[in-house]
């Protein structure tokens, strides 16, 4: 009699469906062990019932091959990673080689070189943008100008102030002098003779003996 093929959905019937997981469950058992036994493969099946009842083999150990798996899918996904990267990078790389290729060009089309392969429309755009340029460069040394003899402006209003206030300090602490000419007469009563004397004296208003 010839099997009819089993259609792959799940089975209504609950004693059928049992029937069906145990027989199976032995089948996959048995091939697992054989697949370890003849080819010496590392080998860990796990399986739960809909009860939630484990079912396992394993060659050496469930647990050291799920840490294998674990390692092994870890390096797998950071070299997928550090490709992935690798690719991004390079693809950077190359965009930014374009741009200072473009860039290259556009400066030497600003200093007048290379000039021949532009068009009349790029040369009107060349020209605005020099002109512009140059509009920026005269205001950008116009304002540096300005705020360099505002500053200069500011330092001499401070050198005056500064030089006032010392004026003033000298006049505070200054005082009067005057020279007199004393005329005193010799012993012999016959001669007289002059000496200039450096006096310092005080400048008195009022009446002479007040104070």
């Amino acid at each position: 009699m010839v099997r009819g093929k089993t259609q792959m959905r799940r089975i209504e019937n609950a004693a059928s469906r049992q029937v069906t997981f145990s027989k199976r469950r032995n089948g996959l058992l048995k091939k697992a062990y054989e697949l370890s036994v003849l080819c010496d493969a590392e080998v860990a099946l796990i399986v739960f019932s809909a009860r939630g009842k484990l079912y396992e083999f394993a060659s050496s150990s469930v647990q050291n091959t799920i840490e294998r798996y674990i390692s092994h899918t870890q390096v797998e996904i950071n070299n997928k990673d550090s490709e992935r990267t690798m690719e991004q990078r390079k693809c950077e790389a190359a965009d930014m080689t374009k741009k200072i290729e473009h860039i290259e060009a556009q400066k030497r089309k600003l200093l007048g070189e290379n000039l021949g392969s532009c068009s009349a429309e790029e040369l009107n755009e060349l020209e605005v943008q020099l002109e512009k340029s140059l509009s920026s460069i005269k205001e950008k040394r116009r304002r540096m100008l300005e705020e360099q003899i505002a500053q200069l402006k500011e330092k001499e209003n401070s050198l005056l102030k500064e030089n006032a206030s010392l004026l003033e300090q000298v006049n505070c602490k200054s005082e009067p002098l005057l020279t007199l000419t004393a005329i005193q007469e010799d012993d012999t009563g016959g001669h007289a003779r002059e000496e200039h004397t450096e006096v310092e004296t005080e400048l008195m208003i009022g009446r002479p003996g007040s104070r």
